[in-house]
């Protein structure tokens, strides 16, 4: 909710007593450090105060937070990690000290990285962060050789992916995905905002009826297309409420990837939840942008159909593209399986 502002969250201790907590609850709110120090009171005075992220020292849509630490009386400040934010970054700390508190960093700074990787991403390169979801069957496909596919994972399995769909700021999909499946894309089966719907579509064949421009959340869609696209499309969408964005195309024809990523980090987007069939797997995997996967495994097997990856043109198993960092989910039937992309070659 906080989006394309990073998560974090702040705890005041005194005498080994926690005595405030609060974390940026939504974007223009007050910052972590402010709920806390709200929560703790005139206890905040001679107290620690342990936070997620370098407190600003800035003035932005809220006051700067190190002033009003100092001013609460804070002795100590514990901060996980450096903000990356160019109008930040060590500066919240620099200010701190100056203002004679003491300052420690870089603990449990890998986790806090990893609650922030879509920010940190977005603050380095200018680019959203990427994971790929698959549901596969035991020998890799996501589909019988007649396209159908529902379920290949069990319901748990689906929770799973809504709390992950909600875990991101936008949902992408291809055009094949929406003219064969017309799914909602929206997070049904957990308590939690439904994020952004992205439909790659170079030639504008989305279905004037499909159920994400006509549902009651059409603002929440974008489709991007290129200049192949119907003017007269283009203005029947926005009718409805979708946004339509026109951006150079490849010399296949598709929408330009480099460019695609720009512009959904200028529109804020920090992370992106890739959900689309073969098509776009392949090609997201082919031109490197995958960040992560997450991979739900069922235990079947369909012999003939429709593969989770297609060719990625590797010829030497050394080549092969390797996850790391790799964290295993046993679920009730399926396993999960989440890792962060290595490209070897």
């Amino acid at each position: 909710m906080v989006s394309p502002n990073p998560m974090v969250g702040a705890v005041i201790v005194k005498a080994g007593e926690v005595v405030g907590e609060g974390w940026h609850q939504k974007f223009g709110g007050p910052h972590a450090e402010i709920n806390a120090l709200d929560g703790a009171g005139e206890n905040a005075e001679g107290a620690t105060l342990y936070v997620t992220l370098e407190p600003c020292a800035h003035q932005g849509k809220t006051g700067p937070c190190v002033e009003q630490i100092f001013a609460a009386g804070i002795a100590e400040v514990v901060v996980a990690m450096q903000d990356p934010n160019p109008v930040v970054n060590g500066k919240g700390v620099q200010r701190l000290r100056s203002l004679g508190i003491r300052v420690r960093t870089g603990l449990l700074e890998a986790e806090a990285a990893d609650l922030n990787a879509g920010y940190i991403k977005y603050m380095r390169s200018g680019r959203p962060l990427i994971t790929l979801k698959m549901a596969q069957t035991l020998d890799g496909r996501i589909a019988t050789s007649s396209g159908h596919s529902k379920w290949i994972t069990s319901k748990e399995s689906r929770v799973e992916a809504h709390r992950i769909r909600a875990q991101h700021d936008a949902l992408l999909v291809g055009i094949n995905t929406v003219l064969t499946d017309d799914p909602q894309l929206t997070v049904r089966m957990v308590d939690a905002v439904s994020p952004h719907r992205i439909v790659l579509d170079s030639q504008l064949r989305i279905p004037l009826d499909a159920q994400i421009l006509g549902d009651e959340m059409p603002y929440l869609t974008t489709v991007i297309t290129t200049s192949r696209a119907s003017k007269e499309k283009i203005s029947r969408i926005q009718e409805k409420g979708a946004t339509v964005l026109v951006l150079p195309e490849d010399q296949h024809g598709w929408v330009e990837s480099a460019g695609l990523w720009r512009k959904l980090a200028e529109l804020g987007l920090t992370s992106v939840l890739i959900e689309g069939g073969n098509t776009l797997a392949t090609a997201s995997l082919k031109t490197k942008v995958v960040d992560r996967i997450v991979s739900f495994i069922a235990p079947k097997i369909l012999g003939s159909g429709v593969d989770a990856i297609g060719d990625l043109g590797i010829r030497n198993i050394n080549n092969a593209v390797q996850l790391e960092r790799v964290v295993y989910k046993i679920l009730p039937v399926d396993i999960l399986v989440q890792g962060w992309v290595k490209y070897l070659v």
